[in-house]
């Protein structure tokens, strides 16, 4: 997709997202290797804008609420669209998540959630939709990550309290929760969250957005190094 993701013009769908997003300067430690220093906190945030441009642009989504406390983020993600909402509790992110709920039903009680990474850069607006249609008939599911590990997507229905246990082995949390998983076809950019030089490759070969290849284009080093 050429130029930027386009923001939904006719938010009619059920969802509401909520996409935690730490400060830039500790974001995406395990990347250095790969990217450098410097490079890093500016591919962080370049990931943050493809993810919320994509949910944005996917048309079962009313609006994307981000919980940071990174203002250069927030003003961002602002324009493209997102409601910013402070980490008040700064605890860590499932209690960033759960902050962002609470602050969503306090003004809509019967919204539809769902938690979405900041870290999805090739994330595709139709996947995500048949992600979200399909999450619509559980009272809780979820998307596990590439790595099979982890989780990248979980959702509430209304009236159900989103309970979410990110990081780590969160798959297996999240199964034991009751949390449906989710096991559809087709939806590698809801899966492919980046952490290592590994994952930004895979995300790169899917084809990340704009955002994310820009900046990758620009500043990658010369030779990247590889994790350790």
């Amino acid at each position: 997709m050429e130029g930027e993701i386009a923001t939904n013009t006719d938010p009619t769908g059920p969802w509401t997202l909520v996409v935690p997003l730490k400060p830039l300067a500790r974001a995406k430690s395990r990347l250095t290797p790969t990217t450098g220093a410097a490079l890093r906190p500016r591919l962080a945030l370049a990931f943050a804008r493809d993810t919320v441009a994509a949910a944005l642009s996917c048309r079962a989504v009313r609006d994307v609420v981000v919980v940071t406390d990174d203002t250069e983020a927030g003003a961002v993600l602002a324009a493209l669209g997102a409601r910013i909402v402070p980490d008040e509790p700064d605890r860590g992110l499932n209690a960033a998540l759960a902050h962002g709920e609470r602050t969503i039903r306090a003004g809509r009680p019967g919204a539809a959630l769902a938690a979405l990474n900041a870290d999805l850069p090739a994330l595709r607006p139709a996947e995500l939709s048949r992600v979200l249609d399909f999450s619509a008939e559980f009272p809780r599911a979820f998307v596990t990550d590439a790595a099979g590990i982890g989780t990248t997507f979980l959702s509430a229905a209304p009236g159900v309290e989103l309970r979410p246990a990110f990081g780590g082995p969160s798959r297996a949390r999240h199964l034991d929760s009751g949390a449906v998983e989710i096991t559809l076809t087709g939806i590698d950019s809801v899966r492919q969250d980046v952490d290592t030089g590994d994952d930004l490759r895979a995300a790169l070969a899917l084809g990340t957005g704009p955002h994310t290849s820009g900046q990758w284009a620009a500043d990658a080093p010369a030779r990247p190094g590889t994790d350790r």
